[in-house]
């Protein structure tokens, strides 16, 4: 059964399109649901355990990668004895809640592409560059390409947007954008390394980035290189040239185009066979990374 919403009595909350994100004090509490959204809609049906492959990968990754972060703990066992949780809710959020340090987010999408899909592949095609970064003529969509660091502004609603490191710069000064262009830069290539030895393309990811609210030292915050925030493609099955299937929610987006919602009304529910086939999606991109078997069946 797929968790759309939690409610923890007492505490200060907001809610994004995924997560849940409870303050607790000198600490974040983030809960992953299983809320899907697509073509900027929230939508009426969750993908059950879509949360957890995000929490319990997300762990891998800031175990995996050597750079400081936010996550402390993913263990329930860890919350604050005084929430006073029913049985039923503390098994609810077993496998789907981080418990982080607060920090100050840096209001960029940090992107980094080493492939040529999504919106860089329409602004190449449109002047053969991506956020101001020139690029050879004559590719296609998906090529590989040298990994750039392309950012991009953070909506509320609607599209994040590209923009050149310039405009970044500008905002959080020089030095600051060069180190979170080289930090996203290095993660990329460590972890696009992985995923190619379990046979996975990192074609792209964003990461976001923060500065600890005691320390001011800089954290990777939020989740990262998962099937939301990342395009992750079958080794065995790319071919440049078009898209490619993914792991990820594109399988939902597909089905939505053939249903001829507008994209302007409430979005209808999702069928079973579209459920069942985003979650296993999901839940292989979990196990040919970490190599583990998902707990959760």
């Amino acid at each position: 059964m797929a968790v759309l919403e939690t409610r923890l009595e007492g505490l200060p909350v907001r809610r994004g399109k995924v997560r849940d994100v409870y303050d607790l004090g000198d600490r974040l509490l983030l809960v992953a649901t299983d809320r899907i959204s697509a073509f900027d809609w929230v939508l009426p049906t969750g993908i059950p355990d879509k949360g957890r492959v995000l929490t319990a990968l997300s762990a891998f990754w800031f175990d995996f990668l050597d750079v400081q972060h936010h996550l402390l703990s993913i263990a329930v066992e860890d919350l604050p004895r005084s929430l006073e949780l029913d049985p039923e809710t503390r098994e609810s959020l077993r496998g789907r809640i981080m418990i982080a340090r607060k920090a100050r987010v840096v209001p960029f999408e940090c992107v980094v592409r080493g492939y040529l899909s999504g919106s860089g592949w329409k602004e190449y095609r449109s002047n053969g560059a991506v956020c101001g970064i020139k690029l050879p003529a004559g590719l296609v969509e998906s090529d590989r390409i040298d990994p750039i660091f392309t950012p991009a502004t953070k909506a509320e609603t609607g599209h994040d947007e590209n923009v050149s490191f310039d405009v970044m710069a500008n905002a959080v000064g020089k030095e600051v954008a060069e180190t979170l262009r080289s930090m996203s830069l290095e993660v990329y290539r460590a972890a696009a390394e992985h995923a190619l030895g379990r046979g996975l393309i990192l074609a792209d990811t964003k990461f976001e980035w923060g500065f600890d609210d005691r320390t001011g030292e800089l954290l990777l915050v939020d989740e990262v290189l998962t099937p939301d925030s990342s395009r992750y493609w079958s080794q065995e099955t790319y071919r440049p040239g078009g898209p490619q299937p993914s792991f990820d929610k594109q399988f939902v987006r597909d089905w939505l185009e053939t249903t001829g919602w507008d994209k302007a009304s409430p979005p209808p529910e999702l069928p079973a066979d579209v459920v069942e086939g985003t979650r296993a999606r999901y839940v292989e991109a979990f196990e040919r990374i970490t190599g583990r078997a998902f707990p959760w069946k």
